[in-house]
């Protein structure tokens, strides 16, 4: 039977325990701040990098890995005896991360010919992007092929989702992602929207003046999505591990949920959105009616 390895970069946001529960290798993303460049998850953690940012002036800049980043963990896992690698990544369309591994796929082939790499590209972010690793690294532990595997994939690209929410728009501000509007008050800036990716690029579904009004929008657009249908969630927050918690006892009024997780943003993500951003990305489990 082919020994099969599943690869994700940093940004998939899945929890370090269960990366290592599951074995899934991964590669992180970059981060620019001023004259410092740090490794996503590795010399950028959390609860210093959020910290850090609450003071920020402006926002850093970040960058997916380069192919000979890929090429290592293809080597490293060719190496291990592994023949077949299913290597997963954020939206092309958001990223050059499946391009990079693309090339890397090819430099593999110089040195393992015989190893084979698919190379799949979610549409999706975040932990969207993360079920799909973790349910490709279960159905590789249960013994799938690695075209079974594929095909798990893409039959959960187009029904697994993303929605979340800013605590403030100050550091897409402070990034220059919503336009050059230097007139902008402070209320304005307090407005809380709410953000999805729809066919691999970020799309805007609303916006609340508060809290308690965005968190039951989002649980609505859950339900509406997902009707009758058990789900599998993950609550992904910056710095905001109660809010994550209030959100996610709303969603367990109005849905089934038959998995769920808790974890960080990674701050290559949160640097667009910054402290308190908060949210969940969802699949409904196949059978259960939608």
């Amino acid at each position: 039977m082919p020994k099969i390895g599943i690869v994700t970069d940093s940004i998939a946001c899945i929890p370090e325990p269960l990366m290592d529960e599951l074995n899934i290798q991964w590669v992180p993303y970059y981060i620019h701040r001023d004259d410092l460049t740090l490794r996503d998850r590795v010399t950028a953690r959390c609860e210093d990098f959020y910290g850090w940012m609450l003071g920020a002036e402006k926002v850093p800049t970040t960058a997916n890995p380069a192919p000979g980043e890929y090429l290592s963990k293809y080597l490293q896992l060719a190496r291990g005896g592994v023949t077949e690698i299913a290597s997963i990544h954020v939206s092309s369309k958001a990223s050059g991360a499946v391009g990079a591994a693309s090339a890397a796929k090819e430099m593999l082939a110089e040195k393992f010919p015989k190893v084979k790499v698919e190379v799949l590209d979610t549409l999706n972010v975040q932990m969207s992007q993360g079920w799909m690793a973790i349910e490709a690294a279960r159905a590789a532990l249960d013994g799938a092929t690695l075209s079974e595997i594929v095909e798990i994939v893409k039959k959960m690209v187009p029904v697994t989702r993303m929605i979340q929410t800013a605590d403030t728009l100050k550091y897409l501000y402070l990034g220059g992602r919503i336009g050059g509007a230097k007139h902008l008050v402070a209320s304005v800036l307090d407005i809380k929207p709410i953000i999805s990716m729809e066919d691999g690029l970020i799309t805007a579904l609303g916006q609340a003046r508060t809290t308690k009004k965005v968190y039951r929008l989002m649980v609505n657009k859950l339900e509406q999505a997902v009707g009758q249908s058990a789900v599998k969630i993950a609550y992904v927050h910056a710095a905001a591990q109660g809010e994550a918690e209030k959100l996610k006892a709303l969603v367990d009024q109005r849905v089934e949920v038959v998995e769920s997780i808790i974890t960080d943003l990674a701050p290559a993500l949160g640097v667009h959105t910054g402290p308190g951003t908060v949210g969940f990305c969802y699949y409904p489990v196949p059978d259960s009616g939608l």
